[in-house]
């Protein structure tokens, strides 16, 4: 029997982001084109069409999969895996208690260690994390916020220690606390004292870090919270501008710590508006950098981002299907000029991913680079009537955002207000309605569903064994090192937490002598506070 198919009768011809589609689109649509001010050449201001001059001919982009599990032993084997298939650069998954500054031993932290990703506690975790890895060779990302400072403490002296001076170290923290305060939620302290830790960082990087992205501002974790494009795009854009803003209120030269600012994109599966949405966010932040915050430096203008393929877009659902789903978004985000890439693995809608899956995910970036010519040619769907209309498009909309959030004092004040939360949820819900409503379609959830469908793929189980190994080496950590050194170590850090003292000198201090993770952020809650949020639904 042959069945109706759903895509001849689907009511919705709109972006995910709810902008309407016409049928074809033409030079009316773009009337009031101008070339150098709108695209200009790869390599040039507005830099719309890329940040580099010849892209992908010069170098590809950096492969890093998101990768964390288990202790610092597991995730250990796990790197060098992938960097022995092929993978040019790390990035590191921590477990939740990690992400919330908490040891592995915290009473809150049971049953959660090593479970989303690699529990680290202290210096010791980092060194074993990192072992045999040679830091000057390869470039980390560490996806933390609430803690960045302590983790990277950590990381820099773990390359002290192989022989590598902090100015040679490259590699990125993601240190974005305003999205966590809007979507992903794993802040510990208040806006205001956060953000002093993140110009402290921003600070104490351009003096003795000067390679290393201090911030990688994230519109990921707001995607995967049900965001749509424009809201992405809007609220990143705004929580940059913010961090800017924050560095010249200390005094701090724009072009002294823009330069090393980054940014983190979902590449969602409306393939065109994923496109649209990288072109816009370069084109939007090199004009704000130039005109409103007055940057010279090149540098300072260019939107650099790594991407990674939406992990809510993944289905338990027909699992094997993700693999596709992941390769048409990691070619949009190869289209739409990434400097680095992570693609998802197809159990991730299950668990973390088995070595097979993740490797089959490299794979997928590894066929985009050498197989299918697509990164010979920069930009090549410039010029496209449909692709600039929808980066204009997405550009007037996020400006519409920023207006409002202008109106109400800033992003700060926004997020206090539960703005862009509130956003996000009816974007969300929407989202979900057209779902139960068959007005979209997800192949094998709503629609070419196998009844009885068995799934034969492995999942990777974290072995519960994983926490008491950790909690032990805490244990003998405690009682090997000089705790009389670690309690003073704690009360100068807290004493400059108080003053205007950059911190991350004291951090470097209490880090180096093996006062833990839990130690060190529970010294900074004495003198900062905790957030907590206010309901807003």
């Amino acid at each position: 029997m042959v069945k109706d198919l759903p895509q001849c009768t689907l009511p919705l011809f709109r972006t995910l982001s709810d902008i309407p589609l016409k049928l074809v689109y033409t030079p009316l649509d773009i009337k009031n084109f101008d070339y150098l001010r709108d695209l200009g050449l790869p390599g040039e201001y507005p830099f719309t069409r890329g940040i580099r001059h010849t892209m992908y001919r010069g170098r590809f982009w950096t492969m890093r999969q998101f990768s964390g599990f288990g202790t610092a032993e597991d995730t250990n084997k796990r790197f060098k895996f992938l960097l022995s298939h092929g993978e040019t650069g790390l990035s590191v998954a921590f477990d939740y208690p990690t992400l919330l500054g908490r040891d592995s031993d915290d009473p809150m932290a049971k049953g959660e260690v090593g479970v989303c990703g690699v529990a680290i506690s202290s210096l010791r975790d980092m060194e074993i994390l990192f072992d045999g890895i040679p830091l000057d060779e390869v470039s980390t990302s560490m996806t933390i916020n609430g803690p960045a400072a302590v983790i990277w403490a950590f990381y820099l002296l773990t390359g002290e220690k192989q022989g590598v001076p902090f100015y040679k170290l490259r590699g990125t923290i993601q240190n974005d606390i305003l999205k966590e305060y809007i979507a992903q939620k794993s802040y510990i302290f208040p806006p205001e004292p956060s953000l002093r830790i993140i110009v402290d960082i921003m600070e104490f990087a351009s003096k003795e870090v000067p390679k290393w992205n201090t911030i990688s501002i994230s519109g990921y974790h707001i995607r995967e919270a049900g965001s749509t494009a424009v809201q992405e795009l809007a609220f990143t854009l705004m929580d940059g501008f913010t961090y800017v803003e924050e560095g010249i209120k200390r005094g701090l030269n724009v072009d002294t710590f823009a330069p090393r600012l980054s940014f983190f994109f979902n590449a969602h599966l409306d393939f065109f508006e994923e496109i649209a949405k990288f072109r816009a966010a370069r084109r939007i932040w090199a004009r704000e950098m130039k005109n409103r915050y007055g940057a010279k430096k090149k540098e300072s203008l260019l939107l650099r981002f790594h991407t990674q393929t939406a992990g809510c877009s993944l289905t338990a659902q027909q699992p094997e299907n993700n693999i596709i789903r992941t390769a048409y978004e990691a070619l949009a985000a190869v289209l739409g000029g990434t400097q680095s890439l992570h693609t998802n693995s197809m159990d991730e809608a299950w668990a973390l991913p088995t070595e097979k899956a993740v490797l089959i995910a490299l794979r997928t970036q590894q066929i985009l680079a050498y197989e299918i010519g697509v990164a010979n040619v920069i930009d090549p769907l410039g010029g496209s009537y449909f692709v600039e209309y929808l980066t204009n498009k997405l550009e007037e909309e996020a400006y519409r955002y920023f207006e409002k959030i202008e109106k109400m004092g800033g992003m700060v004040a926004a997020i206090k207000a539960g703005y862009p939360q509130r956003e996000i949820a009816e974007a969300a819900y929407r989202y979900q309605k057209e779902l139960e409503e068959k007005k979209r379609i997800i192949v094998g959830v709503n629609e070419f569903v196998l009844e009885n469908e068995k799934i034969e793929i492995p999942l990777l189980r974290i072995d519960p064994e994983v926490e008491r190994r950790q909690v032990e080496r805490l244990e003998k950590l405690r009682k090997e090192r000089d705790n009389i050194i670690c309690e003073r170590k704690l009360k100068e850090l807290k004493m400059a937490a108080k003053s205007n003292e950059n911190i991350m000198y004291p951090i470097l201090e209490c880090a180096r002598v093996y006062c833990t993770l839990g130690e060190i952020i529970g010294a900074l809650k004495e003198v900062f506070g905790e957030y907590k949020e206010e309901a807003f639904f």
